[in-house]
């Protein structure tokens, strides 16, 4: 039944192998074994949903992420289908949240990134009330994620002069990745969406922030560090060059969390 998902962790497992990517998993007790729970993710590169499946299988789990509907217009379409990821649609996510639900329901494992995309500043940025509606509605625990390190693989760079984006690949070996799951958050029925939205943004920021203050994550002195937040040291752009260069729906929970939007 899980036929491509294993294929898809084989291959992963084989790259991680092959470029000798170091992975650390914490808080893995905090994903139940069985019954329904909704993953809330940082994301700061494109194939972070790899690696939470790698670590979230460490649980048993098989997570059924929601992905970009443009992700299903691509050959990795079967891929998708076959692992019952779900599509999203911004201008129209009704039918993702529909879907979600209905998995939920059936006892699954349903992964989001609420910031709906990659910040340029690697610090938590808006986040849609999606996960919080869902936890709120079917009962199961939000669990805020991050990930650290894996930025440096596959990520997003400031845009060319010309305004066009693409993203930074390295397939340096040797690379530290660290994927952490925070304590359960409840989301009890009518609780404002957007309250428990901002419990769950620093929730994610104190798990993000801790990855990233860890020694195997610091730049070295005088390091030159586009890929590690200005706001501790480093040269990403910060929160307020961020928001000319992110995408982010209008619908989203502004932070309260985080570094500032100013630069100081």
């Amino acid at each position: 039944m899980e036929g491509w998902y294993r294929a898809t962790g084989v291959a992963t497992r084989l790259a991680v192998r092959l470029l000798d990517v170091r992975l650390h998993y914490s808080g893995l007790d905090n994903v139940p074994r069985t019954g329904p729970v909704v993953l809330a993710s940082t994301h700061v590169s494109y194939p972070d949903f790899l690696w939470i499946g790698l670590a979230a299988h460490e649980r048993d789990r098989w997570v059924r992420f929601l992905t970009r509907h443009d992700v299903w217009d691509s050959p990795a379409r079967r891929a998708m289908v076959g692992m019952r990821h779900v599509p999203v649609d911004r201008e129209a996510p009704a039918a993702a949240y529909l879907t979600a639900r209905r998995l939920l329901r059936e006892g699954e494992a349903v992964g989001i990134f609420p910031e709906a995309g990659i910040s340029h500043a690697y610090a938590v940025r808006s986040l849609m009330r999606g996960p919080a509606a869902l936890a709120r509605e079917t009962g199961a625990p939000l669990v805020p994620m991050a990930l650290w390190g894996t930025q440096r693989i596959a990520s997003v760079t400031r845009p060319r002069p010309d305004g066009t984006k693409h993203s930074r690949t390295s397939l340096r070996r040797h690379r530290r990745v660290d994927v952490t799951f925070g304590a359960p958050l409840s989301v009890a029925p009518g609780e404002d969406l957007t309250g428990a939205t901002v419990r769950l943004g620093h929730a994610m920021t104190d798990l993000l922030e801790g990855l990233q203050r860890l020694p195997d994550h610091v730049p070295a002195p005088g390091e030159h560090a586009p890929w590690y937040p200005a706001h501790l040291g480093g040269h990403a752009p910060d929160r307020a060059e961020a928001l000319a260069l992110d995408s982010v729906p209008r619908s989203a929970v502004p932070p309260s969390w985080g570094p500032p939007r100013v630069a100081p």
